[in-house]
């Protein structure tokens, strides 16, 4: 992959050098005027996944559903939680959906590189349009939830108010560190073909530890501020308390949540530009 671009051409052609950073600003110029390109990409992993039929959300949104109803069972009964708690259903389905859309993003991501060999190899555009595609294509995957979310929310006698628009900002938050994860897995991957067979054991032990089946005061009460060394704790528990709780997050969690996103965001995708000039000769 190249660095620079050639002046006199038409279409910028990105070529290999020892080291270092590309042209930022022309970079992402390219990256912005070949957007959809990999809007493309997407739509294509979507029908291939039939996500953009009616027949094909609903299974997106069943198999979750479905794995929600098993943990909420679990903790419920088996962890002697209260069951009159109105909020625990609503917190555990919301907090299932929003990381299935995170753990796509990071398997997905892990071999965006390497499935994309003839592509990579026959095409000049900026590698990490394929990174957009990956979390492009999770997150319309995603959308179908929602509103199946919200018809179980209101099921349990909640009324709609004003602290969810926050989860708007937290659901950006989230995208903006499942960029970062899913680039810096697709470099990984590159490197190391082991990779991706290690995250269906990451995934499952990471939803474990993070506030998606218990709130997170009963993490931060066995950790303490350890918590915040787990990227998830801020992020996905901000979007359960503002989500399903009605309250406001606490700022700690504001900050550690921005901190983990965009640090996450800038290293891996500098990591991923500098790297990705020997996709061609490594996959």
């Amino acid at each position: 992959m190249s660095s620079e671009p050639s002046i006199s051409a038409a279409h910028p052609i990105y070529r290999s050098t020892a080291k270092g950073i590309p042209n930022i600003r022309a970079y992402f110029s390219e990256f912005w005027r070949r957007r959809d390109f990999a809007v493309e990409i997407s739509r294509a992993g979507l029908r291939a996944a039939n996500a953009d039929s009616l027949i094909g959300s609903f299974w997106l949104v069943l198999n979750p559903l479905l794995l929600a109803g098993v943990y909420y069972i679990l903790v419920t009964l088996l962890s002697g939680a209260k069951i009159t708690d109105p909020m625990r259903l609503p917190h555990i389905v919301g907090g299932i959906f929003v990381y299935y859309f995170y753990a796509a993003c990071m398997t997905q991501g892990a071999g965006a590189v390497t499935s994309a060999g003839k592509l990579i190899n026959n095409t000049s555009f900026p590698r990490l349009l394929l990174i957009y595609a990956v979390v492009r294509t999770a997150f319309f995957r995603f959308m179908p939830t929602i509103p199946v979310f919200f018809l179980i929310y209101l099921s349990r006698g909640q009324a709609l108010n004003w602290h969810q628009l926050l989860a708007i900002p937290a659901l950006m938050l989230l995208m903006s560190f499942s960029f970062g994860i899913a680039a810096l897995l697709s470099v990984l991957q590159v490197y190391f073909r082991d990779t991706a067979s290690f995250l269906p054991y990451i995934n499952r032990v990471w939803l474990y530890v993070s506030p998606v089946l218990f709130y997170p005061e009963r993490i931060f009460n066995h950790l303490g501020n350890l918590s915040y060394i787990n990227p998830l704790y801020s992020l996905i528990g901000i979007w359960g308390e503002v989500l399903t709780r009605n309250e406001s997050a606490p700022i700690q969690m504001w900050i550690a949540a921005t901190v983990w996103s965009i640090s996450t965001l800038v290293l891996s995708c500098l990591l991923f530009m500098v790297k990705e000039r020997d996709f061609a000769v490594r996959i």
